[in-house]
């Protein structure tokens, strides 16, 4: 398996927390480089922001151009046409990425683990699939993969992992309808969540990142 690479931003202390984001298909690890400034996070302690780049592969629904993703895919029916051992390798490498960090003397239940889009789909999926109990799991405008076997492959350490799930109500990527539809089935296996959606397209807003800004600090406090 090959290690991802990955942009960092260190505090310049030995941090307290890492957060990692997983950018979204055809983007790349600088594209959230901008929240390691946004986020006003003294209060949690030092802070070390880690924006892993997904490999390049061809991607089906665009006529096979080569691109960053974390997985392929292969039509607009995202839940009947999954690419799972793209899914599934990608879990493997993030949860590599989780084991550095915790080598590198960050304990897991003092990281978070965050994504947009496909990086929601692969935070979700590693995330709940994850052996250390973490701080929390982000997701924003993204779906939960291989939603059928997760109550079965979640694993005892997570069952009671925060999770922030943000969503724009005029999405055209992943529909409003597939984001609450992975909020309605997290919750209804126990998950704790906090929802919410805005008046956007696939996008982020300034609203939400306040709210995750917020929700941060929670998590963080009770690290």
């Amino acid at each position: 398996m090959t290690p991802l690479q990955t942009i960092e931003v260190h505090p310049g202390a030995e941090p307290r927390a890492t957060i990692v984001i997983l950018h979204g298909l055809g983007a790349d690890g600088t594209d959230f480089l901008s929240f390691a400034d946004e986020m006003r996070l003294q209060a949690a302690g030092p802070v070390r922001w880690v924006f892993p780049r997904a490999p390049e592969r061809p991607v089906t629904i665009n006529g096979g151009h080569r691109m960053r993703a974390w997985y392929d895919i292969l039509g607009t029916e995202l839940v009947k046409r999954e690419d799972e051992a793209g899914l599934r390798e990608s879990f493997a490498q993030v949860h590599a990425l989780l084991d550095r960090e915790v080598a590198r003397g960050v304990p897991a239940h003092r990281i978070v683990l965050g994504g947009f889009s496909q990086g929601c789909a692969v935070t979700l999926g590693a995330g709940l699939r994850y052996g250390q109990r973490l701080a929390g799991l982000v997701g924003m405008s993204g779906y939960l993969p291989l939603a059928e076997t997760t109550a079965a492959e979640r694993r005892d350490a997570n069952v009671l992992t925060p999770v922030f799930l943000a969503h724009g109500r005029q999405d055209n990527v992943v529909p409003l309808a597939r984001g609450s539809a992975s909020r309605d089935l997290l919750q209804a296996q126990g998950q704790p969540l906090e929802w919410h959606d805005y008046p956007m397209q696939h996008a982020v807003c300034l609203e939400e990142i306040q709210a995750l800004q917020q929700w941060l600090l929670r998590v963080l406090d009770q690290g």
